[in-house]
């Protein structure tokens, strides 16, 4: 008889023990509302409570917030007339290939473009500054019809917790929406560098939300969002990033021929006194000269004639009684460029 009592000692033990759990609970709750992940108003910020209580808040659409957010990409990141065509690109033929494959003859013969032929979904342009890999990325969405987005850190970064995710993921969401899309990301680097243990939670969260909503694209075969990043710095781009990147195409300095179909590009409509072994030897002389340095150099030699003529006969003259261009503004003109 006296082994009966003992399992009910065991049992009142377990009882007292329980009601002890909930208190260590909210010690641990005050824990961590004192902690610095929490709001200063003891509340859970959006990212942890969309970690706890699942995915659904976040998937809710047609609230007020998603439309803000629509519409807020809808004025600021979609670019409504990349008017720039293929010819407007001077060289940079290998670039031009690439993407003719990866974008524009895709949206042309979906039929042609499948299984092992199914276009890759990122690409990185990368190379020094100046040199059209915007223009390019622009070449393309017009040449192929598709919706350009033109994304920057600025306008991806938010005051808000959680604001920038919300941001990447409706972004995505009106891409596969408005497809064939490009999603272009000018200086890449600045929001996907590689992740560090100093680096501040939100970035962390936005790269985060980033791959998966790229992931997310890619896996889709029907869906036709291209991602292109542009870079000087790639080697600051974190792994992953570079993984989901497949193509990779280097957009150099252009070279003497290059050189010269631009200085002909910037020309056009302007008086000029050029001969053809001017241009030549202009294209030698402007080694190492990016494209926009060359924008820069011909807007400098065609302020040359009107400095020569000084304030007061400028208010005077007839348009079309101001001088040529000639080699030597351009002379000049490197002077300062």
């Amino acid at each position: 008889g006296a082994a009966a009592p003992v399992p009910k000692k065991v049992v009142t033990n377990n009882q007292v023990n329980r009601p002890e759990r909930p208190a260590s609970t909210s010690s641990r709750k005050s824990a961590l509302q004192s902690s610095p992940t929490f709001n200063r108003g003891g509340q859970a910020s959006s990212h942890q409570k969309n970690s706890v209580g699942g995915s659904k808040p976040v998937q809710r659409a047609g609230g007020k917030d998603d439309d803000k957010l629509v519409e807020m990409i809808n004025t600021t990141i979609v670019d409504r007339s990349p008017s720039v065509r293929w010819d407007d690109v001077a060289g940079l033929d290998k670039a031009k290939q690439a993407l003719m494959e990866m974008v524009i003859l895709p949206t042309k013969r979906r039929d042609l473009f499948t299984g092992l032929r199914r276009p890759a979904k990122g690409l990185l342009l990368f190379g020094p500054p100046g040199n059209g890999k915007t223009m390019l990325a622009k070449a393309v969405a017009s040449e192929s019809e598709a919706t350009f987005f033109n994304v920057s850190a600025s306008s991806l970064t938010s005051k808000w917790v959680g604001e920038a995710e919300k941001l990447v993921r409706t972004l995505f969401m009106v891409a596969v929406e408005r497809q064939p899309s490009v999603i272009f990301m000018d200086e890449i680097d600045s929001v996907m560098s590689t992740r560090l243990a100093s680096e501040n939670d939100a970035s962390r969260r936005l790269k985060s939300e980033f791959l998966i909503q790229f992931d997310g694209v890619t896996s889709n075969p029907d869906d036709l969002v291209i991602v292109i990043g542009a870079t000087n710095k790639p080697q600051e781009l974190d792994d992953a990033v570079l993984r989901r990147l497949v193509k990779r195409i280097y957009v150099p300095l252009p070279d003497p021929n290059v050189r010269r179909l631009l200085l002909k590009n910037q020309l056009k409509g302007q008086a000029f006194k050029l001969s053809n072994h001017d241009l030549e030897r202009l294209a030698v002389e402007t080694e190492g000269y990016s494209g926009s340095d060359l924008r820069a150099l011909c807007e400098e030699a065609a302020m040359m004639p009107i400095r020569e003529l000084g304030p007061q006969n400028i208010l005077t003259i007839k348009a079309n009684q101001l001088r040529p261009l000639r080699y030597e503004d351009f002379r000049n003109a490197m002077t300062a460029i």
